[in-house]
């Protein structure tokens, strides 16, 4: 297997991060088509000291690959820190090659101190639920509930 490294996003990969996102958040996979205003914000956010969010940049043999994006939390039902995966996009060429594996087993490395790991997916998107379950995650029977403030 090629060499796969994964390390923290950098202002020099705010382009490049922004066209894999506006590919992302303009395909079925998510719900809620996000203006390019906010994406720029999320960027910033991974690249600044925001405590709450942190991107990363996926490498395939020294090429971009992809990009994911955590935020912290805390849940009262597990007593602990929660970690969100909140964006995870991989390129087409680089899709089935055992990089989805990668990224969660430095996830949990990452955040040791973790006691749970969440992330949202669409349920039509067979690949990625696969892709989730075979890293352990499960469907929760919860309903999930928001309200945006405008």
């Amino acid at each position: 297997m090629e060499n796969i490294t994964i390390r923290p996003m950098k202002s020099e990969d705010k382009k490049e991060v922004m066209q894999m996102m506006r590919v992302f958040y303009d395909s079925p996979a998510v719900q809620h088509k996000a203006s390019d205003e906010i994406l720029e914000r999320d960027i910033d956010d991974c690249i600044s000291s925001m405590p709450y969010l942190e991107g990363f940049i996926i490498e395939k043999s020294a090429n971009t690959a992809g990009y994911f994006m955590t935020s912290i939390s805390y849940t009262t039902e597990y007593g602990g820190i929660c970690i969100w995966l909140e964006d995870l996009y991989i390129k087409p060429d680089y899709r089935h090659s055992g990089i989805s594996g990668k990224v969660f087993e430095f996830i949990e490395n990452h955040y040791p101190n973790a006691v749970r790991f969440k992330l949202e997916v669409e349920p039509e998107n067979e690949f990625a639920v696969k892709c989730y379950q075979k890293q352990q995650y499960k469907i929760l029977p919860y309903s999930v509930m928001s309200k945006e403030k405008n």
